[in-house]
């Protein structure tokens, strides 16, 4: 089918498609176009990798559109998210307006009314619908993209249940599912009601197989000479191959290598840099060396260091405890082929568009504790590894090639993975724990107010579909709301449910009821035993320091600490009873309560927050911990004979811990080294905490809680990384946790005080980079922001008193930590 003759889109769409090269259409996309893909018709397209469904869902989107209608795209991942939104962008040259919504759960995103195409995550999604978006009604096309997911324990269910509520809200939407090729995929298309496009079709051959020996020997019977030399490894043999190999042009093709776990990736792209190093041309060495420097200004931690070394020889790795600004580098790179390999764990088959010629998987076990040991990996995700093999306009053809230490093993991976159909993808739907925070937001928004409502609900779902175990769906939904309704997020009448103001508010916030209900607890033990606490505190530790006042007690002055605002008596906050004023009465000081780390303890006990995991050693570590700042926790520590609930509290004040490290400002290195985690890893418990920490403020003033300004305090400080006496500062946006640091250092203390500081000083506290003091000095609200002719301050420029008022400030804060200050220099 050629392209010239597609019908429905806008004006000059098809004749863009023309020019970017796309005269004819694949065929699945022309089997896709006459099950009526441009005319408003649901359908799945099951295909591999590479075999065009993008184009499919813009078709569906695009003549939506056309049509006056609105289209919604689902991804799963945000990096992903962002790539599509880019992606789409070049439609807009024909009237078609794109946006794309991946954070802020408790937002209706109102503004994405005014866009044709919106590209979210399935969780924002779930959220809009749950915070009741004035434009999900407009939806005429909604695209899924990697629907097999819903086969995923996380995320499978929030996808499931948000495609059933899309559908309950737009009778007549048209739902567009995008799959790699699985075992039930016209069980899914029964579910959507939608017509089945289904392909082994690629536009590039892909040739899977194994290596053994000195050669691969792929699934058409032929073989590939790979010799490994003695003393070599399997992968590098394979890697440098394919880059030796040319293609007309005397340049090699790229590798992706699979492996199970972080550290191996990071032990496999040093190996495989010493592969890559000599095979660069010199114009390649200088833009790896630029990339290099690059990468080594994300982060100050040893595996920013340990990539942009790999990277500088032409080799890197990717797994998720890289930060997100490494691995789009990592991935803009090697699209660009400039880097030769990445080394990676599975999460890189997850959509991201990283193909290449060659895929290596190298281990196909993957350690699982629930099985007890190493467990070989599902055949649908083995496939899409091997799928990312061969890339349309660059390489002439695709092989992926699995790892096998004899015959026997390679006969095996032949029989497990090579000539393997994929798993069936099976709804996880019925857990308790998914079902908790579906049934509260189905309640909640009003898609069923009784049992039988929700049962019927649920009988609309790809569970309902697959389910041979009757009454399991009716037990689970009663055991729930059983749990909800005792938590006081539901309540019953009859037959009638409803949700409680609070109940409301878990679904709005996109909490898991769970977490929910650990936060209300321990914010009411807070107040319940606030003087009780602050006695022990005040007992073991010397009396806080005085806090310098705020400059202006309005909210435009700055960011105002909960210090800052309590009264004689105490610091009570907002709601507080009257009897709590009383008893706080009989005790005057300024501490804050809930302390910082018991706040972060209280949102990494909820099931929303990874823990950090205990290593050996740990335990007792941490055990004295508790008990040294066990007047901070919130709620009564579990008895050490209590192994498992132990053990997760402490696990979760490890956790606490890291974020303790965070907003103390320990240097992003020695957080690293010290809990074992990557950047990637501190940024996501960094952004999960502040997403709890929000939702337990706002849970805070729902029950009349004492804590909200404690919580709204700990809740900056783990936002921008930084002290309590940095919080006004570092609200400044550009100035962020270092440049507020050395600001301080230099005598400028909050923004009042930064709109009149002498620029010289300024200029020379960040680091004489002139735009960006420009930029600080106008968003403090500087009226002269200007540097120009400004010189940098030396340090005997700086007036004595501005050194004396910092060195002041610092002692009166915390004298003992100020030494590793240091590492922000």
């Amino acid at each position: 089918m050629k392209t010239a003759d597609l019908a429905g889109l806008p004006p000059g769409v098809p004749e863009h498609l023309r020019d970017e090269g796309i005269e004819e259409l694949y065929p699945p996309q022309a089997d896709a176009v006459e099950a009526g893909v441009t005319a408003g018709e649901s359908l799945v397209a099951s295909v591999p990798t590479a075999s065009g469904k993008t184009l499919i869902a813009e078709l569906a989107m695009l003549s939506a559109v056309e049509r006056g209608g609105k289209a919604l795209y689902i991804v799963p991942l945000r990096a992903l998210a962002s790539e599509k939104k880019a992606e789409f962008e070049r439609w807009e040259e024909y009237g078609v307006d794109v946006g794309v919504s991946t954070g802020n759960y408790d937002s209706d995103g109102e503004w994405l009314a005014s866009r044709d195409i919106i590209v979210a995550t399935s969780e924002k999604v779930d959220s809009l619908v749950r915070n009741n978006a004035p434009w999900v009604d407009e939806l005429s096309c909604v695209v899924a993209d990697e629907v097999h997911l819903v086969d995923d324990s996380h995320r499978g269910p929030t996808l499931e249940v948000t495609l059933g509520k899309l559908r309950k809200i737009n009778p007549g939407l048209q739902v567009v599912a995008l799959s790699a090729t699985v075992g039930n995929a016209d069980e899914v298309a029964e579910w959507l009601d939608a017509e089945l496009v289904q392909s082994d079709w690629r536009p590039i051959d892909l040739k899977m197989g194994v290596h053994y020996g000195n050669a691969i020997t792929f699934d058409d019977g032929s073989q590939r000479e790979v010799p490994v030399e003695k003393g070599d490894r399997q992968t590098a043999a394979l890697v440098a191959d394919i880059l030796d190999e040319g293609d007309g042009d005397g340049d090699g093709g790229s590798s992706l290598v699979f492996v199970n776990s972080r550290r191996n990736a990071e032990a496999s792209a040093k190996r495989l840099a010493d592969v890559t190093e000599t095979r660069l041309t010199d114009a390649e060495r200088g833009e790896l060396a630029e990339l290099a420097h690059e990468i080594r200004d994300v982060s100050d931690a040893e595996t920013s260091d340990t990539l942009a070394n790999c990277v500088a020889k032409g080799s890197a790795f990717h797994h998720a405890g890289l930060a997100a600004e490494h691995r789009s580098l990592v991935e803009d790179a090697f699209r660009d082929r400039l880097i030769k390999v990445i080394s990676a764990t599975p999460t890189l088959a997850a959509g991201v568009n990283t193909p290449s010629r060659r895929v290596v998987v190298r281990d196909w076990r993957r350690y699982d504790g629930d099985f007890g040991g190493m467990k070989p990996l599902d055949v649908l995700e083995v496939h899409q590894m091997m799928g990312r093999a061969g890339r349309p306009g660059l390489d002439p053809y695709g092989e992926a090639v699995l790892l096998a230490k004899n015959a026997d093993e390679r006969d095996e991976l032949f029989e497990r993975y090579v000539w393997a159909d994929a798993e069936p993808v099976r709804s996880k739907l019925a857990a308790e724990p998914a079902l908790r925070t579906h049934l509260l937001a189905t309640v909640a928004s009003g898609f069923a107010r009784t049992r039988e409502g929700l049962l019927d609900f649920l009988d609309q779902t790809l569970y309902a579909t697959q389910t041979d175990e009757p009454g399991r769906l009716e037990r689970v939904t009663d055991n729930v709301l059983d749990y909800l309704e005792a938590n006081g997020f539901v309540e019953r009448d009859g037959d009638e449910i409803t949700a409680t103001n609070v109940g409301h508010t878990v679904s709005r916030l996109y909490l898991d009821p769970m977490s929910a209900a650990e936060i209300i607890d321990g914010l009411r033990w807070a107040s319940d035993h606030r003087t009780e606490k602050l006695r022990e505190l005040e007992g073991e530790t010397e009396s806080a320091p005085d806090r310098a006042a705020a400059d202006s007690p309005d909210e435009s002055a700055g960011f105002q600490r909960a210090s800052e605002m309590v009264s004689e008596g105490g610091n009570a906050g907002e709601g507080e009873s009257e009897s709590d004023g009383d008893r706080d009465d009989e005790f005057e000081t300024d501490r804050t309560y809930p302390t910082a780390l018991g706040l972060f303890h209280l949102v990494c006990r909820t099931p929303d927050m990874y823990q950090l995991y205990l290593k050996s050693g740990d335990r007792e570590e941490y055990t004295e911990l508790c008990y040294e700042r066990e007047p901070e926790l919130l709620g009564s520590t579990p008895s050490e004979y209590e192994d498992v609930r132990f053990e997760e509290w402490l696990s979760a004040l490890k956790t606490a811990r890291l974020l303790e490290d965070w907003t103390d400002e320990v240097a992003e290195s020695r957080i690293t080294e010290r809990y074992g985690v990557g950047p990637g890893d501190i940024r996501g418990k960094v952004d999960t905490a502040e997403w709890l920490l929000g939702a337990a403020e706002q849970l805070a003033s729902e029950i009349d809680a004492s804590a909200t300004i404690a919580v709204r305090e700990a809740k900056k400080r783990v936002e921008y990384g930084v002290r309590d006496e940095l919080l006004d500062l570092a609200g400044v946006r550009g100035v962020g946790r270092k440049r507020a640091r050395r600001l301080f250092e230099a005598g400028i203390a909050t923004r009042a005080e930064l709109r009149e500081a002498d620029k010289s000083v300024v200029l020379a506290a960040l680091r004489g980079r002139r735009k960006t003091a420009q930029n600080v000095l106008e968003n403090a609200g500087r009226q002269d922001p200007s540097m120009d002719g400004v010189r940098e301050a030396d340090d005997e420029d700086v007036p004595d008193a501005a050194f004396e008022t910092a060195r002041d400030r610092r002692e009166e804060n915390d004298p003992q930590e100020q030494a590793s200050l240091g590492d922000f220099g």
